[in-house]
């Protein structure tokens, strides 16, 4: 019986930090009800420019890779496949709502090193730095093979306007890439 003291006070704690999170994260999703939801995929899209399979990460505040949008399940990390069309890019998620970024709201795409959730070598995510309803946001995308990853960021890269809204040194230009 000596274990049994040891073992209720673990057990208490780990309730108490599961429900101080539970209370943070509807706090969070207090905080961003106003953020209005994504807008949805057209009926109709035009054949993919590039499909990849990977893994969603997460939507942020643009700039702030640690401030997770909870709202409409944009905060939860899931097996994903990224496709890039000529009307934006669509993220069909496994397990919540699909994500599609249309073309006239996406302002950059670039290589990161993480964001909330995922932390990964050097250069290993892709991140979209778009407008959800006026608020600027990033979000990640892990390709399963590193070699997608390139052809992910030039297919989405030729949809992104000339002057992007992230760091010139971020965002991946292929028009300046080349000269």
């Amino acid at each position: 019986m000596d274990w049994l003291m040891p073992v209720a006070i673990s057990l208490g704690t780990i309730a108490v930090v599961i429900a101080l999170g539970a209370l943070g994260w509807r706090a969070r999703l207090a905080r961003q009800s106003d953020i209005a939801a994504p807008s949805p995929a057209p009926e109709t899209l035009s054949d993919p420019a590039y499909l990849a399979n990977g893994q969603y990460v997460v939507t942020t505040t643009a700039g702030d890779w640690l401030d997770r949008i909870a709202v409409h399940s944009l905060g939860v990390k899931s097996n994903a496949t990224a496709s890039v069309h000529d009307e934006g890019i669509l993220i069909v998620r496994s397990g919540a709502r699909d994500l599609f970024i249309s073309r006239p709201d996406l302002r950059g795409v670039r290589l990161d090193r993480g964001m909330a959730g995922k932390f990964v070598e050097k250069d290993g995510l892709v991140v979209f730095t778009w407008t959800l309803n006026g608020t600027a946001v990033d979000t990640g995308f892990r390709t399963r093979e590193a070699a997608a990853r390139t052809r992910l960021l030039d297919a989405a890269a030729a949809l992104a306007p000339a002057a992007p809204s992230t760091s010139p040194a971020q965002v991946h230009n292929p028009t300046k890439d080349t000269q």
